[in-house]
């Protein structure tokens, strides 16, 4: 069954702030909290920083009437700098590859800071930013 979900970027505080809601919220997290050591190796990507290991790939916690709200830890070594509009993503979880593509092709249509949806170890993966500078994020998760 699709879905929509909110994704949440941290400089570092990500945990912390998950941790947080899980109380306010008074609820569990939806799966383990996967770190950045957690990402199977590859060739292709740069080595991970010492001190990021530990950091948040990925974190995800039900809160009102059925949202989950996610999470991750921006990497400083990869780049990536918090700022207001890379902080919070829209995240579509559709119920095929084909709708994947369908919704990135239209929401991509005159916008920026793609990547295109791909094959990547938990399922099919993609994000833009569309041009009223909205960022969605598209999976598509393997059974």
């Amino acid at each position: 069954m699709a879905t929509t979900s909110i994704y949440l970027n941290f400089q570092g505080n990500c945990e912390e702030a998950f941790n947080n809601y899980k109380k306010i919220f008074n609820t569990e997290f939806a799966s383990p909290l996967m770190r950045m050591k957690d990402i199977p190796p590859s060739p292709d990507a740069p080595a991970l920083a010492e001190n990021e290991a530990d950091a948040v790939m990925h974190v995800s916690l039900p809160i009102l009437g059925g949202t989950l709200i996610m999470g991750t830890d921006m990497l400083e070594s990869m780049g990536h700098k918090l700022k207001i509009g890379n902080n919070t993503t829209i995240s579509l979880s559709a119920d095929s590859k084909e709708d994947i593509d369908r919704l990135y092709a239209a929401l991509s249509e005159g916008g920026s800071e793609m990547s295109a949806p791909q094959d990547m170890f938990w399922g099919y993966w993609g994000v833009c930013l569309d041009r009223f500078g909205i960022r969605w994020m598209f999976n598509y998760m393997k059974n």
